[in-house]
């Protein structure tokens, strides 16, 4: 004789039926738990690493992929966005500015030239002018 529909044996698997996952095993079924941030924090924190290191390598290329000073292109981690005009500085593109939009970024960074970390250190101390 055929199970009636909705009737599950409790063998311990769990049985998709389109609407979400049936517990076939009783003590998951009692004891689910839910997620929670905690849970997931390790992953979350690997995705916003993430999210932001792919939007720095899209602003490099946006901005021309390389040191508009020295040529350098080595290694996107050693690049810089320069403010030419620090009063026209919404927000700083290092400083929770990954975070944002990519149309912000972008409107942001057209203010800004690219740089390595040596030149911009050169920019501040006023051994190169831009």
């Amino acid at each position: 004789m055929e199970a009636p529909f909705g009737a599950f044996s409790f063998s311990g698997d769990t049985q998709s039926i389109g609407i979400g996952v049936v517990y076939t095993d009783m003590y998951t079924m009692v004891h689910k738990e839910k997620r929670t941030y905690a849970d997931r924090a390790e992953y979350l924190k690997k995705a916003v690493t993430e999210r932001r290191r792919k939007l720095k390598q899209m602003l490099i290329e946006h901005k021309g992929g390389v040191c508009s000073i020295c040529g350098y292109k080595k290694y996107a981690g050693a690049f810089d966005l320069h403010h030419l005009d620090h009063t026209q500085k919404e927000f700083g593109l290092s400083v929770r500015g990954l975070t944002r939009s990519w149309e912000k970024l972008k409107a942001e960074a057209d203010k800004c030239v690219l740089v390595c970390a040596n030149c911009h250190r050169e920019i501040h101390g006023g051994i190169v002018k831009i």
